[in-house]
C-alpha cells in the first residue's frame, strides 16, 4: 500500500520532471540575478570639484558682506525704519515766530510739520490741553527732537509775555534735550485728556478713551474704573495707579423709574439687554421702590448690582 501511494503521488511523467527543472532554474536565476547588477552597470566617478568650488565661492562672499557690515555700523538694521532714515529726513518749511496755543494747521503745515503730527496737535487742544511752554512742544507725539530743536527758538507762548528775542538766542546757543515728565497726581473726575498724556504709558488715544468711558458712566466712583478703559494694559494701569486720585466721588445717576430704554443702554454697565429687562419689570411690577428691587431681575448678579447701584436711583 505504501508503494503504492509512492507511485501514485511521487512520481512524475518526463515532461512534470522537465517543468519543474525548468522552474526551479528560473527560481535560482532571479535570486543570484541581483549580485550581478554591478557587473553591467557602470558608474562614473563623483565630481565634487564644481560643488566644492560653489562652497568656497558661497563662503568668500559671506566673509565679505560679514566685513561690510561691521564697518557700517551693523546695528543700524535694526532700526525701525523711521529711525533709521532718522538723519537722514529733510526738513522743509518755513520758519516764523508762533504761538503753538492759536497756530491754524496750515501755519503747522507751513512750518514743515507733517498731517499726521498736525492732526494730533489740532486733537490736543480741542480736548482742553494747552502749552505753556516753549519746551513743551517736545512732548507732542510724533514729532522728532530735531523738529523740535528747529522750532523752538521760534516759539513765542503770549500769554507769558516772555521775550521773544531772548528766547530764541537762548533756544539757538542750547540743544535740546527732552525733560523728563514730573508725574503729579490728580482728580481722575475732574482731570483733562493731557493730565493723562503726563503718565507714563498713556498716549493721546488712550487719553481719549479714558475720558470717554468717564463721560458715558457719568463720573467715576473708584480709582480701579480706571483699569476697565479699553486697551489699557493692566501693567500700565498698574504703573499709574499712585497718581490717579478721587477727591469728588459724585457721578451722574440714573432714575430706575423714569428712564427709557434708550436712555439707559447708553450706559457701559447696562446695555440694552438689562435696560430693556429693567423697563419689563417695571411694566409688569410697577415703579421700584428701592434700588435693591434690581435684584430681582434673573440677569442681575452681585457683581452687576454691585457695580451699578452707585449710578442709579430711584
Amino acid at each position: 500500500m505504501f508503494k503504492k501511494f509512492i507511485s501514485d503521488y511521487l512520481s512524475f511523467t518526463r515532461k512534470e520532471r522537465t517543468g519543474i527543472i525548468v522552474i526551479l532554474a528560473l527560481i535560482l536565476l532571479f535570486i543570484t540575478l541581483p549580485f550581478f547588477y554591478p557587473l553591467f552597470i557602470h558608474r562614473k566617478a563623483n565630481d565634487h570639484s564644481a560643488f566644492e568650488k560653489d562652497i568656497a565661492s558661497l563662503t568668500i562672499k559671506q566673509a565679505d558682506s560679514s566685513d561690510k557690515d561691521d564697518n557700517e555700523n551693523n546695528y543700524r538694521h535694526y532700526y525701525p525704519s523711521q529711525q533709521k532714515n532718522y538723519n537722514d529726513r529733510s526738513i522743509k518749511g518755513d520758519l516764523f515766530s508762533f504761538d503753538p496755543n492759536t497756530l491754524s494747521a496750515e501755519g503747522w503745515k507751513k512750518l514743515g510739520v507733517r498731517d499726521k503730527t498736525i492732526a494730533t496737535i489740532q486733537n490736543y487742544l480741542s480736548k482742553g490741553g494747552k502749552f505753556r511752554h516753549p519746551e513743551d512742544i517736545g512732548k507732542i507725539w510724533g514729532l522728532h527732537e530735531d523738529e523740535v530743536q528747529r522750532l523752538l527758538p521760534y516759539v513765542s507762548i503770549a500769554e507769558q509775555g516772555s521775550s521773544f528775542a531772548s528766547d530764541k538766542k537762548s533756544f539757538e546757543n542750547k540743544p535740546y534735550e527732552k525733560k523728563e515728565n514730573k508725574i503729579v497726581s490728580f482728580d481722575i473726575n475732574t482731570a483733562d485728556t493731557s493730565a493723562f498724556i503726563a503718565l507714563p504709558g498713556i498716549g493721546s488715544k488712550l487719553a481719549n478713551r479714558i475720558i470717554a468711558f468717564r463721560d458715558k458712566l457719568g463720573g467715576f466712583y473708584k480709582v480701579d474704573q480706571v483699569g476697565e478703559t479699553f486697551a489699557l494694559a493692566d501693567s500700565v494701569f498698574q504703573k499709574i495707579r499712585t497718581n490717579l486720585k478721587l477727591i469728588d466721588p459724585k457721578v451722574k445717576q440714573i432714575n430706575i423709574n423714569t428712564a427709557s430704554v434708550d436712555e439707559m443702554k447708553q450706559h457701559p454697565y447696562i446695555r440694552y439687554a438689562l435696560a430693556n429687562a429693567i423697563v419689563q419689570y417695571r411694566s409688569q411690577h410697577g415703579k421700584f421702590s428701592s434700588i435693591a428691587d434690581i435684584r430681582k431681575i434673573m440677569i442681575v448678579t452681585d457683581e452687576i448690582y454691585n457695580k451699578l447701584v452707585s449710578y442709579l436711583t430711584y
